[in-house]
């Protein structure tokens, strides 16, 4: 593997900053992390790509990717990250479950329309080669995606989140608010079976947070009744649509 030497004081520096206040002041670390979010960088390992804005910003080319994001204002800033000094993981699954308990707050995406709009969006995305789609859930508050990036996964997600949110806040009369948070959750899949387990995690969500009895019950998911529905109307119940996963080496 080839690495290309890139000086990157400000980062090193930002780093032993973050360590040093880390033990005595986690809020501060996650204030300084916000502010860094503002930049983006493309990391000196070949064919890895970084992004200050999404965790944990590794995404190796060629790669599936888990992708978590949620609506503007459904996860207060005071509430996250958690206490303590979680790894992403955990912190990952405090965040999903606060969103899936949330009984107050933006739930936009309970209503059918929006959770339409989002649905057809993603597929939409697949029919253009954005990215090949593995498996999603659309929850009231946010939304999980598995997904393959033909296109720089950040550009893909300002395509899906500029496009839903224009269209959801203009059925919701909420044109030019936020819809969107920006910040998003993205972890790459490893091989098949992680890809495996990722899809469980995601088609099951609705189970766990008490919404259906089984995950072919929700329609709002790549698991539901909504999945053949949007191929066919679509178009796309053949390639692209539908993906296979990984196979481990």
């Amino acid at each position: 593997m080839t690495y290309h030497a890139q000086p990157q004081i400000c980062l090193e520096l930002e780093q032993c900053v973050a360590q040093a206040l880390l033990p005595a002041a986690p809020r501060l670390v996650s204030a300084l992390f916000r502010i860094a979010e503002k930049f983006s960088r493309v990391n000196p390992l070949i064919g890895m790509q970084e992004s200050c804005r999404r965790l944990p910003h590794l995404h190796p080319e060629g790669e599936w990717l888990f992708i978590t994001w949620h609506l503007h204002g459904s996860l207060p800033h005071a509430m996250y990250p958690p206490p303590g000094k979680p790894s992403a993981g955990k912190a990952f699954v405090w965040m999903d479950r606060y969103l899936d308990s949330a009984r107050s707050g933006p739930l936009f995406l309970a209503q059918e329309r929006i959770a339409n709009i989002v649905a057809e969006s993603l597929y939409r995305g697949a029919l253009l080669g954005h990215y090949e789609l593995g498996a999603y859930a659309i929850m009231a508050n946010h939304v999980h995606v598995l997904l393959l990036p033909r296109i720089p996964p950040s550009r893909l997600l300002q395509s899906l989140k500029g496009t839903t949110g224009r269209l959801a806040n203009r059925l919701l009369g909420r044109t030019g608010e936020t819809f969107w948070q920006a910040e998003s959750y993205d972890h790459w899949v490893r091989d098949e079976h992680e890809w495996n387990r990722v899809v469980d995690y995601i088609e099951g969500n609705p189970v766990k947070a008490g919404l259906v009895r089984r995950a072919e019950d929700y329609p709002w998911s790549s698991a539901g009744k909504l999945r053949r529905s949007a191929e066919t109307s679509l178009g796309a119940a053949g390639e692209g649509a539908c993906a296979t996963p990984p196979h481990s080496n």
